[in-house]
């Protein structure tokens, strides 16, 4: 029998740090990562990106080959170790700290905040100091780039409150929601070396609306919005979305 483990609280410990990208590998996948990183680095330009949480690099490495100078802000020393590892690591500065309000030095001509990231801040006040944070590192005409999913409620049957956003050999993950505080845990279920091992982390859900409106605070302005890394048109039925906001 398998040995199980549970893991609940500091979720991005050095366990999770050096696990996270096999359990996540189909994030590398090159149909998955290369359309985000040649968005991006359209959007950067010549100037330098700033990549909030950061993690073990998966899209501050890639970027960074291409020639776009990538720095980054991680709360987990644990993660940040992970990326310091991999070739090209030592070319991605990062900064241990809260991406609410941790300041690194410069400007940039882009922040960015992907893979459903902006959830992780549990309350509205804190994302609002992300954009905040975000507007502050922005040169004048840089860009704040999130990519996020839109909540799955209109895909909830009634009285069920469970969506699963991935089925793998190895994996397998789903959302619970809680509709009143606009919560969401996700559950992840992972098979690796023999062991089975489950992870729980917590969420704020919110809306395009409720962004833009966060980013109107922070003094930035909607310039694009897309399904996807790829431009797809952003739809009533689209399930994720890539939005830029401008500083003036």
């Amino acid at each position: 029998m398998a040995a199980f483990g549970v893991m609940t609280e500091d979720v991005w410990n050095a366990q999770v740090a050096q696990a996270y990208d096999e359990s996540s590998a189909y994030m590398y996948a090159p149909e998955v990562l290369d359309p985000a990183v040649d968005f991006l680095e359209r959007r950067a330009g010549r100037g330098a990106a700033l990549e909030f949480a950061v993690g073990t690099g998966r899209v501050a490495l890639p970027l960074s080959a291409r020639g776009v100078r990538v720095a980054g802000i991680e709360k987990s020393e644990p993660m940040a170790r992970e990326l310091a590892k991999k070739p090209g690591g030592a070319d991605v500065p990062v900064t241990i700290g809260d991406m609410a309000s941790t300041r690194v030095p410069g400007a940039f001509s882009l922040v960015y905040l992907v893979y459903n990231t902006i959830t992780n801040l549990l309350s509205q006040d804190e994302q609002v100091a992300c954009f905040r944070n975000a507007a502050e590192h922005l040169e004048p005409g840089g860009r704040f780039v999130i990519e996020v999913g839109v909540p799955d409620l209109q895909r909830l049957p009634p009285g069920e409150t469970a969506r699963p956003f991935h089925i793998g050999d190895r994996h397998v993950g789903f959302d619970t929601y809680d509709l009143a505080d606009q919560r969401l845990v996700s559950h992840h279920y992972t098979i690796a070396d023999g062991r089975a091992t489950v992870l729980r982390s917590y969420h704020r859900f919110v809306w395009p609306a409720e962004l833009d409106l966060m980013a109107k605070i922070a003094g930035l302005e909607l310039a694009e919005r897309w399904a996807d890394w790829a431009g797809t048109p952003f739809t009533g039925d689209s399930r994720s979305h890539v939005s830029v906001w401008r500083k003036p």
